[in-house]
């Protein structure tokens, strides 16, 4: 069994993520967990799945699903109302990237690595979701409403099973992670002038990089 890292919510921002990536050099037993939004906002969703496609044949990839993985995905089954929330969510920056007008010019290899994304990861000591948890519930009982949306600010109890949680979505503004001892949030504002953060769990290490190709590393703080 080799590391074990996570990635924050990339949001489009391939520059960024490929600065964590090349530094970092994940080796095939490393394993590493992407908490979700890929897409949305930033300005290359099209180039983050083509980078995160090529690295699950590099190293042991897990791949979240986040709430804008969710909205692009209702989109392509729903009616134009949900389109155009999803548009004013970000989904016009997505299109873009594909050099789109519409969902049906996105490649069916991206839409299967959207379905392929999975609500959670569990591994011995932590776990891995998207927004959050409900404290007292099983992570395979967990509502959609909690694993995609719930505000990481709502999190204020240790979770059931002892672990702890690293999760994304609530973004960061001060560009560091935040740490409350049972939980870490790793949403860093990639798309807001922020960072895309990669935490090493086991050490607390973390790795960030930003959309003028700069790396910068840290050590969680204590809680």
């Amino acid at each position: 069994m080799g590391r074990v890292f996570a990635i924050g919510d990339v949001h489009g921002c391939l520059t960024a993520l490929q600065t964590v990536v090349k530094h970092l050099k994940f080796e095939p037993d490393d394993e590493v967990i992407a908490l979700g939004d890929y897409v949305d906002r930033g300005p290359d969703s099209k180039g983050v799945i083509d980078l995160l496609m090529a690295l699950r044949k590099q190293t042991r990839l897990i791949t979240l699903r986040g709430n804008h993985e969710v909205m692009m995905l209702i989109s392509r089954s729903q009616g134009l109302d949900y389109f155009e929330s999803w548009l004013d969510a970000g989904g016009v920056d997505t299109l873009v990237s594909y050099g789109a007008s519409d969902l049906s010019e996105v490649p069916e290899g991206h839409w299967q690595f959207i379905k392929d994304t999975v609500p959670y990861h569990e591994g011995t000591t932590h776990f891995f979701v998207h927004a959050n948890v409900r404290p007292k519930v099983p992570l395979m009982e967990q509502r959609e409403q909690e694993l995609y949306w719930e505000r990481f600010d709502d999190n204020k109890k240790p979770h059931c099973s002892g672990k702890i949680m690293v999760c994304g979505h609530t973004p960061q503004k001060s560009g560091k992670p935040a740490n409350r001892g049972h939980a870490v949030c790793i949403d860093t504002f990639s798309y807001g002038g922020g960072w895309v953060t990669c935490l090493e769990v086991a050490t607390g290490q973390y790795w960030q990089g930003n959309q003028k190709g700069e790396l910068r590393e840290g050590r969680l703080e204590k809680p």
